[in-house]
């Protein structure tokens, strides 16, 4: 079977999308700028991660002198609904009625493992990380 790009980019991919969504369009020394900022990276890794986003249709990028500048293809808000539907997917067996409750329920308890008894989720987990 073969890989298709996941609509919910990886946590570097993501840093570099966020960039060029505030930036309308830069250059791999732009997104640098705004990235070193969280995660100080090598102008090469992020040379990388902006032509993997082209391949996947992410970015489109266009010759500008000796450079090239790269502008986001998705849009912020489609990237958010795909990640909104995959946690959806995964983590509330496709119901946004669950994920409302659990939502309503950690509001009113100022913690989300109050939600999990629930929704039929053992409530023995560390929630420490939660």
């Amino acid at each position: 079977m073969p890989k298709t790009a996941r609509d919910v980019p990886p946590p570097l991919e993501l840093m570099c999308l966020n960039a060029l969504w505030s930036k309308g369009e830069g250059s791999v020394k732009d997104v640098r700028a705004v990235v070193a900022a969280t995660r100080p990276l090598a102008y090469t890794t992020i040379m990388t991660v902006l032509e993997r986003l082209v391949r996947k249709g992410k970015l489109s990028r266009r010759k500008s002198g000796r450079a090239f500048l790269y502008a986001p293809q998705a849009s912020l808000e489609a990237t958010r609904r795909a990640a909104v539907r995959e946690l959806v997917n995964g983590f509330f067996h496709g119901s946004e009625d669950e994920l409302r409750h659990f939502l309503s329920a950690a509001e009113q308890n100022d913690s989300p493992a109050a939600a999990l008894p629930s929704m039929g989720i053992s409530s023995g987990i560390d929630t420490t990380l939660l």
